[in-house]
């Protein structure tokens, strides 16, 4: 059981799936867990639960050593300065969430810190999140305590701070694009005569089945399809029209898509702190 106490700054949905699966998980109680947010009527669910609820970060701070800064991007540096006075760097450790914020920009904004990075995804909520995290020298030592507070809530990696663009991309955004290609699946199988309902169920559950199956035998996706496909079989023709149409290509293409916004916002906010 974990004892020592986590804020989560600006409980929008990513903050508040956070809450939720730390406390489904068990490793946390829920006065361990305080969530903010400046209007709180969204978290009273949470609040029910027996999570501290405030609009106070200061509040929240102090109560707490893990500080976890899910805030707009825009509203970081007014939510540092506004919590400054209440920061130890011998005690308190700045958990990120955002966005295209580098481990740098914070501590210019906050002081000399354990700084740690993280860019994990909404399926926190569930306990099976990819999360990958990046640390400053500062946040060495507490390395293993922040990697376990995230087993808590799936998978970790810990990355170098400069793949960090392209882990947004793969582990945040790859949700909605994990969730398109399940939809575009059911809406095939609509088609092909099964109801919504079905088609959906088959969909969520073959895909479910395909990740375990490359996480238990530790194979490469194309000893999987080889598997399955027979020559002149149904699932080879399917394949291969997929490809016809681009499958492969514009994914790729929609994962560079996104990365290169990341970079062309992390440009922009650098020439308007320039400017500042």
């Amino acid at each position: 059981m974990h004892t020592d106490n986590v804020a989560i700054l600006g409980a929008g949905n990513l903050g508040k799936a956070i809450a939720e699966g730390l406390l489904s998980n068990g490793q946390y109680q829920p006065e361990n867990i305080y969530v903010t947010r400046r209007n709180t009527k969204s978290l009273q669910h949470l609040k029910d639960k027996g999570i501290q609820v405030t609009s106070d970060n200061s509040f929240a701070v102090r109560n707490c050593r893990y500080i976890m800064l899910c805030v707009q991007p825009a509203h970081l540096e007014t939510v540092l300065k506004d919590i400054k006075p209440h920061l130890d760097p011998e005690k308190h450790v700045l958990l990120s969430v955002i966005a295209g914020i580098t481990i740098d920009g914070i501590k210019k904004m906050a002081g000399d810190f354990a700084i740690v990075r993280s860019m994990p995804n909404t399926a926190i909520a569930v306990h099976q999140s990819m999360t990958c995290l990046a640390f400053n020298e500062k946040a060495a030592v507490v390395e293993d305590d922040v990697q376990e507070i995230f087993n808590c809530l799936g998978e970790t990696l810990i990355i170098e701070e400069e793949l960090m663009a392209g882990a947004t991309v793969l582990c945040s955004s790859g949700i909605a694009f994990n969730m398109r290609f399940i939809r575009a699946v059911t809406q095939g199988g609509i088609q092909l005569g099964l109801d919504a309902e079905d088609a959906q169920k088959i969909a969520v559950q073959v895909s479910k089945g395909a990740s375990t199956l490359l996480t238990i035998n530790k194979s490469h996706p194309e000893q999987e399809i080889d598997k399955v496909t027979t020559p002149e079989g149904c699932t080879i023709t399917g394949l291969n029209e997929m490809e016809h149409q681009g499958l492969s290509s514009a994914v790729i293409k929609g994962l560079v898509g996104s990365y290169n916004r990341i970079l062309d916002l992390k440009e922009q906010r650098e020439k308007e702190a320039e400017m500042a």
